[in-house]
């Protein structure tokens, strides 16, 4: 949203919030103050509780306002192909490609599941979920291509498919030997369109 259509009160509790992911991303969650979010932000701490009754809340904002399906869900609708297999192909290029410029996004789910366990996973899901039905409509495209499994759990597959083959990379990717690291992400692809078993056809 642009800064100068903002209220005043929205710009402060932007500023609020920003400066409580740059802390929150830092410190973690526990190791951020109040105080220490008033003191980066340049506002007094009774000017916070103005905007937000605590600092979970502030959590919350800042977990919905960075999260990555801004950037990620685009990406994936604009994803082009003439085949499913081209689509898909296309849509995990794209979601990886966009999740890799947003490693804090981790940083922010650790935060979310080992502090407060996923207690506001719910409320991002009802967020996007919009947004991943509309995709889920792009694989009716070519649909005599696909099984009878409804368009939402294919995407449920895609997106557990591909954050996992994201997050591994990340946390191991670099630990793995060369055969686990040779063309890995065609692999998931493959697997994700075909399986493991071979066709007997």
């Amino acid at each position: 949203m642009d800064q100068e259509t903002l209220t005043k009160g929205e710009r402060t509790q932007n500023e609020i919030t920003e400066a409580a992911y740059q802390l929150f991303l830092e410190k973690g969650y526990h190791g951020t103050s109040m105080r220490q979010i008033g003191q980066f932000a340049g506002i007094a701490l009774g000017g916070i509780y103005n905007h937000f009754d605590s600092k979970e809340a502030i959590f919350t904002a800042v977990i919905l306002a960075h999260h990555p399906y801004y950037d990620v869900i685009p990406a994936m609708q604009a994803a082009q192909g003439e085949t499913v297999e081209e689509f898909v192909k296309d849509a995990a290029n794209r979601l990886v490609s966009n999740l890799d410029e947003r490693l804090d996004f981790l940083k922010l789910m650790f935060i979310e599941l080992v502090e407060f366990n996923g207690q506001h996973i719910p409320q991002i899901f009802e967020t996007f979920y919009p947004d991943v039905l509309e995709f889920a409509q792009r694989f009716s495209i070519n649909r005599n291509e696909l099984r009878a499994i409804p368009a939402p759990v294919l995407v449920r597959a895609f997106l557990g498919m591909f954050f996992s083959y994201f997050i591994t990379e990340l946390l191991i990717g670099q630990f793995l030997p060369d055969e686990m690291n040779e063309n890995t992400l065609d692999h998931f692809i493959e697997i994700y369109l075909h399986g493991v078993l071979l066709n007997d056809d």
